[in-house]
């Protein structure tokens, strides 16, 4: 899980400074003997693949697929560097691991809070009203679950790592080199953290099924689902409009994902931070 984290701060450098080109995804991994493992390779991306897929809203569902993939490939490889093995973990793996982490987090953020939020019918007839109850039922699920994880031991690891991540990436946009000394001393939050994301996910969510009103559950959980797209392209959106936007009111939109990452970020030690920095060097290097 700590490789997933550094690989995950190596793709971010990559799609937040080399736009142009084949990106080179690096994953660096500490092994049990305390040395660290570097995998590159070049990667081609949907939208330099196809035009469309750089239009807005569609940017964000692209880059959403990508990140799902290059992120369960890392953790394979992570996987297979912490036990020793030297091959890989088949494509069949790869790809049942993801379908079932899908499934689950549909499970659990979609039509649960949708299923439950129907209980409430006879009391709440409006639309409106059961819509913004089951949003804030999905905020709440989204909180709870990363303020109990975040006291887990080894998912606080994971966060620190998190926590280098950020580092690295705020020391590169401000032109620093990149050494343990000079990288420590950066903020463990940044504004396009994927955290953030998931926040602008919830919210969004709140806005859109409300032009739907209130169907039947199996239309309404298909309506959730098909949707699921074009919550993340707007999500996507409006992350990447307040990051780049000097005009207070728009760089509000990420004040509360800034405040989230209280949870999901953790000051890393000095040799988590040589692995975020390992993968970050690795991944802006042409091979």
């Amino acid at each position: 899980m700590a490789a997933l984290e550094t690989r995950f701060g190596g793709q971010a450098v990559i799609e937040g400074v080399m736009m142009r080109g084949p990106r080179v995804v690096a994953v660096a991994v500490r092994r049990p003997d305390n040395e660290i493992a570097l995998r590159r390779e070049v990667f081609r991306s949907w939208g330099q693949a196809h035009r469309w897929l750089r239009w807005p809203l569609l940017r964000g569902v692209a880059a959403l697929g990508e990140a799902l993939i290059l992120g369960v490939r890392a953790l394979f490889f992570s996987a297979n560097e912490a036990v020793g093995q030297e091959e890989e973990l088949g494509r069949g793996a790869v790809a049942l691991t993801l379908v079932v982490s899908l499934a689950a987090g549909v499970g659990i953020f979609v039509l649960l809070p949708t299923w439950a939020s129907g209980l409430l019918r006879p009391m709440l007839p409006s639309g409106v009203a059961l819509n913004l109850v089951e949003g804030t039922l999905r905020l709440g699920i989204l909180l709870g679950y990363l303020a109990g994880v975040s006291r887990l031991p080894d998912i606080r690891r994971v966060f620190e790592y998190h926590g280098a991540e950020h580092k690295v990436i705020h020391a590169v946009e401000a032109g620093e080199p990149l050494t343990v000394e000079r990288v420590r001393r950066f903020s463990i939050h940044h504004p396009r953290c994927g955290t953030s994301f998931l926040l602008l996910v919830a919210v969004v969510t709140v806005f859109l099924f409300a032009f739907f009103g209130w169907p039947p559950l199996w239309e309404r959980l298909a309506i959730r689902v098909l949707l699921l797209p074009v919550v993340a392209g707007v999500a996507f959106e409006l992350l990447k409009l307040s990051a780049a936007s000097s005009l207070p009111v728009l760089r509000q939109l990420a004040a509360p994902g800034m405040w989230l990452q209280r949870w999901t970020t953790r000051e890393p030690d000095d040799a988590q931070l040589e692995v975020a920095i390992r993968a970050l060097e690795g991944a802006r290097d042409p091979l």
